[in-house]
């Protein structure tokens, strides 16, 4: 179970991240996890039925007292006493284990999948911390620059190469970029109470993530074929061979079932005469057996069961079209973010060559304040992308990997 947990953290490690501390998240949601502690006692019930299915039906025991003592040529009867077992078809207890067996196996499936899901959502909300995180780096140094250019603009105002009104841009940018990145403060303490929640443990507790992420030249090699063996679609296999083994338990029920038995009936003495067996007491075994001669609800129930199966094979094929329209949303999303990273990254480079120019300019007092603004919204746009970019791809790796891991 835990293997199926780890995932997500393969993939990371696949692509060059260190996800030591995800991985570590991951192990203490599964443990802390109360949705999976309650799909596990499930199973734990589920795994019951297979010893409640090994039970016979009650023994019957009776005890009859002739208050009216009916006289026979050997004695009076005094009483009567019974003891009788009904046994099922050879067989069908087997075949009731089998069912309950089939029905557990379903269950354990759940908690597969509730793993995986768990594990997709932490990873998810990682990426989104992250993602955060990144951004307010960014801001923190776009201010921290821009109070580097407001030092040359005073500078610049001093010796009239620059106006009031460019220092005073300049600080209404580093308001604005402050207010951004207080508003992402608060986004990130509402995502770090989601991810300790996933861990089941207090809001506020603070969370580490890594402090950068880069997408990677290459992608790992994928099977598609792997996403049949998704434990979504492996669930309704298990309900199939439920089915199955349903209908195996009816045929058996079907069959006659049988008992054995024994009576006994006290004889009391003659005093009248003499005979022989005279007052010898009753011993009778006795064999039943029960014939389902009115069987229209096995018929019943062996159509409920074909009917089911066909059921089963549309809901798992519905559920095979739904993943692969998943993954190819995914592997298409993660391509885009590639994309766009490559190109982020180069406009990136070419803002940064723009700023130079301008920098140099300033040694000549041809400095434009107007143009520092607008190269400097440029290069937070484009490494704002960038971060969104490398948080898609990632955030699309955990999908394709909750999709196609075995």
């Amino acid at each position: 179970m835990k293997k199926s947990l780890l995932y997500i953290v393969f993939a990371l490690t696949s692509f060059g991240v260190k996800a030591q501390s995800l991985e570590f998240y991951l192990q203490e949601a599964e443990q802390n996890s109360p949705m999976i502690q309650a799909l596990e006692l499930r199973y734990n019930i589920a795994k019951e039925k297979v010893r409640e299915m090994n039970t016979l039906p009650n023994t019957t025991v009776a005890l009859g007292y002739f208050v009216s003592e009916p006289e026979t040529r050997t004695g009076a009867q005094r009483a009567r006493f019974s003891v009788s077992q009904m046994l099922p078809w050879f067989g069908t207890i087997t075949a009731r284990e089998n069912y309950a067996s089939s029905m557990a196996e379903t269950e354990y499936t759940e908690i597969v999948i509730a793993k995986r899901k768990l594990a997709l959502s932490l990873a998810q909300s990682y990426y989104n911390l992250y993602g955060i995180q990144a951004k307010q780096k960014v801001l923190q140094e776009t201010i921290e620059l821009l109070k580097t250019y407001e030092t040359l603009a005073l500078t610049s105002v001093e010796v009239g190469r620059a106006s009031a009104v460019d220092i005073l841009k300049l600080q209404i940018r580093q308001n604005e970029l402050q207010q951004q990145k207080k508003v992402l403060e608060q986004s990130y303490i509402a995502e770090q109470a989601v991810f300790n929640n996933l861990l089941n443990r207090d809001e506020s507790i603070a969370v580490e993530v890594v402090e950068e992420m880069d997408i990677p030249e290459d992608d790992p090699m994928l099977n598609k074929y792997n996403l049949s063996l998704n434990p979504e679609l492996l669930k309704y296999d298990q309900l199939y061979e439920s089915v199955t083994q349903s209908e195996l338990l009816n045929q058996k029920e079907n069959a006659p079932s049988f008992g054995i038995g024994l009576d006994y009936i006290p004889v009391s003495e003659r005093t009248d005469m003499m005979m022989s067996d005279n007052g010898k007491d009753i011993v009778m075994p006795m064999v039943t057996f029960a014939i389902p001669v009115f069987n229209n609800r096995f018929k019943s129930v062996t159509k409920q069961n074909e009917l089911r199966q066909k059921e089963i094979e549309f809901q798992k094929q519905e559920r095979l079209n739904v993943l692969e329209n998943a993954y190819a949303n995914a592997i298409s999303q993660r391509n885009q973010a590639r994309i766009a990273h490559q190109t982020q990254a180069k406009n990136l480079n070419q803002a940064k060559d723009a700023e130079e120019i301008l920098i140099k300019n300033y040694e000549t007092g041809t400095i434009d304040f107007n143009d520092v603004l607008d190269i400097q919204e440029l290069q937070l746009k484009f490494q704002t992308n960038q971060i969104q970019s490398v948080q898609l791809y990632y955030l699309q790796s955990a999908i394709i990997n909750y999709l196609i891991n075995k």
